[in-house]
């Protein structure tokens, strides 16, 4: 009977044997072989060498352990603990995202929330343990806990690992697939209307950190070319065709963890587009360039003339639209950071006392929400403050509270104006076709769906509306000019017919009644 092969991964008997002596003739070199099985299916003779038999077999066997390690997949078993495989989950991600089928703020964004959120809850049960209600619970605990964006990503990431152990044959079927998020439902997109854009531009031009950070020639550029974000800090003076005022997109700006700003290729092949300038943007950009100018120089450098961060640019933009823009509501930032560090308390403490949002103390103490008198009576009493302390904050909040510009277009981001964009190009008769070219959309329902602005006043469908249907209302205008002798005539004339049927003799009212289809056997009035 033959005999049976070696598992893929493993070796046989390791043999040592000596091969060199020293001058005295004692062995000083000892060699150790062994038959390995590469996942390949052959099977090859690997060595490893020490000064004794023992040392040369302890080498060998370490070698063979990195050799599997290497070539060898991470196993997964239906008693591995989810961590297992959603670390290899994880590698695969990455690994997608440096051959670029995926971008690389994917890995980023599923091992920070898998970091933070997963870990902690379903990191140590084993696959076998995973069932629809368990990870069900842990979904809906991030949503309630941490938000509905994170839930999402969290059960992505769930979904791939367990779609994983499937394919590897330990799971049967993906449990994750039957869970549900609640949330609200989303709501429309929102553009700039012409007025708005108007206040837009008027609220960055008073501004003069937006000025000293160039929001106004940004948001212009933006506007012009429906890019993102990214893509518009990616270009350079040597993709702007002077001649025909064609730009090309096909770069963007991200800051990846361990590389810093990084200027790559866009994800799609969609992305990748030649957009025609209008000529008001072509003037700007004239008026932009200066003489010395590297043409590979991004046309909105930072400081030091290299590329703009994203993160930095989006936090202009914040600081710009923040409700809070006013000395009070910065007075007020100020002072409840004073109260609650003098309490001896962390963001943390608070929101767990007061049972808020993990983020919700942040954002008020950095003025991105609007503090309400309630909350500033929570506030207070978390900190322990004194009736003057307290009058004092409630007073404040009062006045910081007050609207302004910038609490109306609290509500713009970079998003909003490539959404500006193609709502623009929509009213203006473009094919939803044309938009995704113009935006980047690989698919039109994308475009339609999620950029084109909703609920917008409509005068156009008036006239419309106006134009089809007016004859019916002048039909209704013309009957109500009837003079009223006429309509006492006519009244007449009715009550005058209902008497004649009440004096009738009975053979005339059946007659009557027969003509106009009703049974003869009906009701005959006295």
């Amino acid at each position: 009977m033959a005999r049976q092969p070696l598992p893929l991964g493993t070796w046989g008997k390791i043999s040592a044997r000596a091969v060199h002596c020293d001058g005295k003739g004692r062995p000083d070199k000892f060699e150790a072989k062994a038959r390995y099985r590469d996942l390949d299916g052959r099977t090859r003779r690997v060595a490893a060498w020490g000064k004794t038999a023992a040392g040369a077999k302890c080498n060998l066997r370490a070698l063979l352990r990195t050799r599997a390690t290497l070539h060898m997949p991470a196993e997964i078993r239906p008693q591995s603990r989810v961590s297992v495989a959603a670390e290899v989950y994880l590698a695969e991600v990455k690994e997608l995202g440096e051959q670029d089928v995926l971008s690389p703020g994917t890995y980023q964004t599923y091992r920070y929330q898998y970091d933070k959120n997963l870990v902690p809850r379903i990191a140590e049960i084993r696959l076998v343990e995973l069932t629809t209600p368990r990870v069900d619970a842990v979904i809906q605990a991030i949503r309630r806990e941490v938000g509905v964006a994170s839930a999402k990503t969290c059960k992505s990431i769930l979904s791939g690992t367990c779609v994983l152990a499937v394919r590897r044959g330990v799971l049967p079927a993906n449990p994750v697939r039957d869970v549900k998020i609640r949330s609200k439902a989303r709501r429309p997109p929102r553009a700039l209307e012409a007025g708005e854009r108007k206040a837009w531009f008027q609220l960055l031009r008073q501004d003069e950190c937006a000025v000293r950070a160039d929001l106004v020639d940004l948001c212009k550029f933006m506007l012009a070319t429906g890019q993102r974000i990214g893509e518009t800090l990616a270009v350079t003076w040597n993709e702007i065709d002077w001649k025909t005022g064609e730009v090309y997109c096909g770069h963007q700006i991200q800051r990846l963890n361990g590389q810093g700003l990084v200027r790559r290729r866009v994800k799609s092949a969609a992305g990748e587009r030649i957009l025609v300038l209008p000529d008001w943007a072509l003037e700007m950009l004239i008026a932009r360039w200066s003489p010395g100018t590297s043409p590979d120089s991004p046309i909105f450098p930072d400081s030091k003339g290299g590329f703009r961060d994203p993160q930095n640019v989006q936090h202009a933009l914040r600081n710009a639209r923040r409700p809070l823009g006013c000395q009070r509501r910065a007075e007020l930032e100020e002072t409840l950071r004073r109260h609650r560090r003098r309490a001896g308390l962390t963001q943390a403490q608070i929101v767990s006392n007061l049972g808020w949002r993990k983020t919700r103390v942040s954002l008020i103490e950095t003025g991105r929400v609007r503090l309400d008198a309630e909350e500033a009576v929570a506030l207070a009493n978390a900190y322990g403050l004194s009736t003057g302390e307290r009058a004092a904050l409630l007073e404040l909040t009062e006045l910081a509270g007050m609207r302004s510009l910038a609490d109306e277009m609290a509500w713009v981001t970079a998003h909003v104006f490539r959404r500006t964009t193609a709502t623009i190009l929509a009213d203006s008769g473009q094919t939803p076709r044309k938009i995704a070219d113009q935006l980047g959309h690989s698919l039109t329902s994308t475009t339609i769906d999620q950029y084109i602005g909703r609920r917008a006043r409509n005068p156009e469908a008036a006239s419309l509306l106006d134009h089809a249907l007016r004859g019916i209302h002048e039909q209704d205008r013309q009957r109500s000019q009837v003079p009223r002798s006429s309509d006492r005539a006519a009244k007449a004339v009715r009550k005058r017919s209902f008497r004649s049927l009440w004096s009738m003799p009975w053979e005339a009212y059946a007659q009557f009644r027969l003509r106009r289809g009703r049974r003869s056997s009906a009701f005959r009035p006295h």
